[in-house]
């Protein structure tokens, strides 16, 4: 079987910025997703859960030319402002044409 080098981008954030993240990957030309609930503790300590909302990860499989302007996007509008985390990792597909 013949893979096809792409990019798997994480981004773990605020449940409350769901939809602006989802709008922001759409405008950046993303073609899908997947979302879950999530939870678990970090640099800024464990969160409170159902009181502040919870956590969401959002993960995409695009090329890499999408790759900087996703991570343009989080570094202006998100990063600075909440809690918001995000990486890259390379994965390998079968169905090219589905991402």
């Amino acid at each position: 079987m013949d893979f096809v080098n792409k990019k798997l981008v994480t981004i773990v954030a605020e449940s409350a910025l769901e939809r602006r993240l989802l709008t922001s990957l759409h405008d950046a030309g993303i073609k899908g997703y997947t979302v879950s609930s999530v939870h678990g503790a970090g640099t800024r300590n464990q969160r409170v859960g159902d009181l502040q909302g919870g956590n969401v990860k959002i993960e995409c499989v695009v090329g890499s030319d999408h790759v900087d302007a996703i991570f343009s996007t989080l570094s202006t509008h998100f990063f600075p402002h909440y809690a918001c985390v995000a990486w890259v990792s390379e994965v390998g597909v079968f169905r090219d044409e589905r991402f």
